[in-house]
């Protein structure tokens, strides 16, 4: 099997939230310039992964291959709507070599859980945008580990991932965009 490269996009508060406490992303952390260099990743990518939730809430107009991350499936499974899976019936190396044979890219744009069980897996690039000066309290975090103080950076550097140079993608708010590298 060809090499399967994963990358992680997300955009985060000051204080590492993805969504308000309601699971819903907030007005402050929606930001066109950092939406657009996101399209741009899921375009580039071979198949993206998202939880039901964000499936559900976040229809695909272009029609993209998805892989929607569900305990209702058996394993790993086509639906009109995309590829469902399964992580505790079926191990990510066996699914992926079902999905993409030939390898390529895979974008995981969330939610929590699933950027907490990629965070095991192994991301290659984690693509990380901050609305700089935003807090979302009582917010959803980016990965479990944050509710317990542990910052986003800190975990993707344990993983083995380095940083690049902090780019800035708005300048009015500020966000700002570190992509993280293995």
């Amino acid at each position: 099997m060809s090499k399967v490269e994963v990358h992680g996009y997300a955009i985060i508060s000051d204080d590492d939230r993805i969504a308000d406490a309601s699971g819903h992303t907030p007005e402050a952390l929606r930001n066109d310039a950092d939406w657009a260099y996101f399209q741009a990743g899921l375009d580039s990518s071979a198949l993206t992964v998202l939880g039901r939730l964000g499936h559900e809430a976040n229809p695909s107009p272009r029609g993209r291959l998805r892989m929607i991350l569900s305990s209702s499936s058996p394993g790993l499974e086509r639906r009109p709507d995309g590829w469902w899976w399964n992580p505790e019936k079926l191990p990510w190396d066996q699914a992926i070599r079902t999905m993409l044979p030939n390898g390529g890219r895979v974008a995981v744009p969330g939610g929590r859980r699933v950027f907490d069980l990629f965070l095991g897996i192994g991301y290659d690039t984690f693509h990380l945008s901050r609305a700089e000066g935003v807090r979302v309290p009582g917010g959803v975090a980016l990965f479990s580990a944050c509710d317990q103080g542990r910052g986003a950076e800190a975990l993707l550097a344990e993983r083995g991932l380095r940083p690049g140079s902090r780019l800035i993608l708005d300048p009015a708010v500020p966000v700002s965009l570190v992509i993280w590298r293995k």
